[in-house]
């Protein structure tokens, strides 16, 4: 994952299955609002029913492949002894991201054709685990956590955080849209933030002034003279990542207005039969509501006890 490809396709994908979800969440609640439940994943139609889930398996082994195997110069990411080098320990920490996501959507597919009980809610906590677990080890990463690249992941772990939050609170709170627009969201902008970083630290045009890349333990990583321009440079990082932040909630915004428009509410008919005496039954209860308005009315009462009273009296 340690360079531009290794930023940009993983990106590319949480992007698209972001706003995969996104357009899919608005679509349900803007047709359906009053029976609007979050799903963990959307089949596509006919046989491609399990798509989305294949294609994250995919990308998941793909991804492992290039850390383990593809990527090292030795087609292996141990060292002479069997040990892992210390330049392999990233390699072993995007891998084990990668593996978290191939879990969730192997059991995703396993889940739904075996129709468990309550599989939407466990496929829901696979999601929540493997956030998690990227959060971790993006939290604990081996790479360095005081430069510029440092200032990348730790902003990362922020959306990451977002979209752990939102999958944990969507277990307890299936019905509510905000919280799966929030998710969907935060998933694609892991994406958008994924592939900015790609371009930022591996395209030597961009590195911020002041600051150059170095080869250090088999991978490049951006390395300032000075710590003025470090300083700088994390500014920038900062002011990059509210930019995006700021534009994308704008682009949220009008695809939630566009997908609404584009697919209104259904209407609800609600079938109307009256049986053979019903009017009269209807005529009768409104009766005997209007006769229990009247026992139950002050004049009514004050009647009735002038009534018992001369009553009395001719006896």
């Amino acid at each position: 994952m340690g360079t531009l490809v290794g930023h940009v396709a993983p990106g590319f994908g949480f992007l698209v299955i972001g706003l995969w979800h996104l357009f899919n969440h608005v679509r349900l609640h803007s047709v359906r609002p009053g029976s609007y439940a979050s799903l963990p994943w959307f089949p596509a139609g006919g046989r491609l029913r399990h798509l989305e889930l294949y294609l994250i398996a995919f990308g998941s082994l793909a991804s492992i492949s290039m850390e383990l195997v593809i990527g090292p110069a030795k087609h292996q990411p141990f060292d002479d002894d069997g040990s892992i080098p210390s330049d392999h320990l990233h390699n072993f920490e995007h891998a084990a991201i990668s593996l978290a996501l191939l879990v969730y959507s192997a059991f995703g597919v396993a889940l739904d054709r075996l129709r468990a009980p309550l599989r939407g809610e466990l496929t829901m906590l696979l999601a929540a685990a493997a956030f998690a677990q990227q959060l971790l080890v993006f939290h604990l990463h081996s790479a360095d956590h005081m430069g510029v690249e440092g200032q990348y992941h730790w902003l990362l772990q922020t959306v990451i955080a977002v979209s752990l939050a939102t999958t944990l609170l969507g277990l307890a709170r299936p019905r509510s849209f905000l919280l799966s627009f929030v998710r969907s969201a935060s998933i694609a902008f892991q994406g958008v933030w994924f592939v900015v970083m790609g371009f930022m630290l591996w395209t030597p045009s961009l590195i911020s002034k002041g600051c150059f890349m170095n080869l250090e333990e088999g991978h490049r990583v951006v390395r300032c003279h000075t710590t003025e321009a470090l300083d700088r440079a994390k500014s920038l990082v900062n002011l990059q990542f509210s930019w995006f932040m700021t534009a994308f909630l704008v682009f949220c915004v009008l695809f939630f207005l566009l997908v609404s428009k584009a697919y209104p509410e259904e209407p609800r008919y609600l079938p109307v039969v009256k049986e053979e005496g019903s009017q009269e039954e209807e005529e009768e209860e409104g009766m005997d509501l209007e006769s229990q308005k009247l026992m139950e009315s002050p004049s009514f009462d004050h009647m009735g006890k002038r009534l018992i009273h001369a009553m009395e009296l001719e006896r």
